[in-house]
């Protein structure tokens, strides 16, 4: 029998990507749905008890390898801003069009910029901070498209996505940290353990237990929310982030297709025009930081 011919890595890795955006724009259309009779933060709790389960079978066969870390306070940490970040996000995407919310979500590529020179003391050149400060342009302009379709220019929404995105960066910065000693499967099971625990209080100020109906979907969005993480993680193993990182921007065309399909929602021009302004600047951030990456024994004191 003849071998199934591999995929080249890069490409396989974008597929992953690529499916990674498809289960996360059905997790934020569950989002969206569900929003009228399901907080954020109960959201959150459901997505994180998702998170637990599909890990339980790895926390059950050695709690103490699963747990084993040399900063627990790093992934304390972690998993207390990353819940943040979720509630806030899930609340933008139940308040705001789908396209507008995740084209903010992109701004976390923007925030790793200071964050990166204050947590990890990167030395940050004038190439990055240009890109930064352009894409926050970018934002502007969605902020202001959405104040002309009656939204407040800076309402709760927005702002709680923008937070949300920064909180995210924080998280991706402690990664690079925890990284350095924790296996993925420790972090993990810190990041949702712990994440399911910090949603517990607020969820409980808003709780309602579904019927059988619901229960279904937010299940179903807590697998998506699972998958979309999985997804990505083996994406990045796989492929370059310079090559990588486009494909997660496919989000945006999807969350624009279900938007208006599923909730009448037509994208703004400046909201379209601001988006691709920080969908730019997040990837010649990201390609700039792949070039500092490798080697450069001509001129090894090149800075971005």
């Amino acid at each position: 029998m003849k071998a199934r011919a591999r995929l080249p890595p890069n490409v396989e890795g974008a597929l992953w990507v690529l499916a990674s955006a498809v289960a996360f724009t059905a997790m934020t259309t569950l989002v969206k749905f569900l929003g009228e009779g399901y907080s954020a933060s109960l959201q959150t709790f459901y997505r994180q008890a998702s998170g637990v389960l599909v890990l339980a079978p790895w926390i059950l066969r050695d709690p103490v390898k699963a747990f084993k870390t040399t900063r627990p306070g790093v992934l304390l940490f972690r998993a207390s801003a990353g819940t943040l970040a979720m509630i806030l996000s899930f609340y933008a995407y139940q308040r705001l069009p789908l396209a507008d919310a995740n084209a903010l979500s992109f701004t976390r590529s923007l925030w790793l910029v200071p964050l990166a020179a204050l947590i990890l003391r990167e030395k940050i050149g004038p190439a990055r901070i240009a890109a930064a400060l352009v894409g926050f342009g970018g934002v502007m302009l969605m902020l202001q498209s959405l104040a002309q379709q009656g939204h407040a220019a800076f309402g709760l929404a927005q702002m709680a996505a923008l937070a949300s995105a920064f909180l995210f960066a924080f998280t991706i910065a402690g990664m690079k940290v925890v990284m350095r000693d924790n296996s993925v499967l420790v972090v993990l099971v810190w990041s949702s353990v712990l994440g399911l625990v910090a949603a517990i209080p607020p969820a409980l100020m808003s709780w309602r237990w579904p019927g059988p109906h619901d229960l279904m979907l937010l299940a179903i969005m807590g697998a998506f929310a699972v998958a979309t993480q999985a997804f990505y993680t083996k994406g990045v193993q796989l492929g370059d982030a310079a090559a990588i990182a486009p494909i997660d921007y496919t989000r945006l065309v999807f969350a624009t297709v279900a938007g208006f399909l599923l909730f009448h929602e037509v994208p703004g021009v400046l909201t379209l025009v601001g988006a691709a302004i920080v969908v730019a600047a997040s990837l010649f951030i990201t390609w700039r930081e792949a070039v500092l990456s490798r080697p450069l024994p001509e001129d090894p004191t090149v800075e971005a």
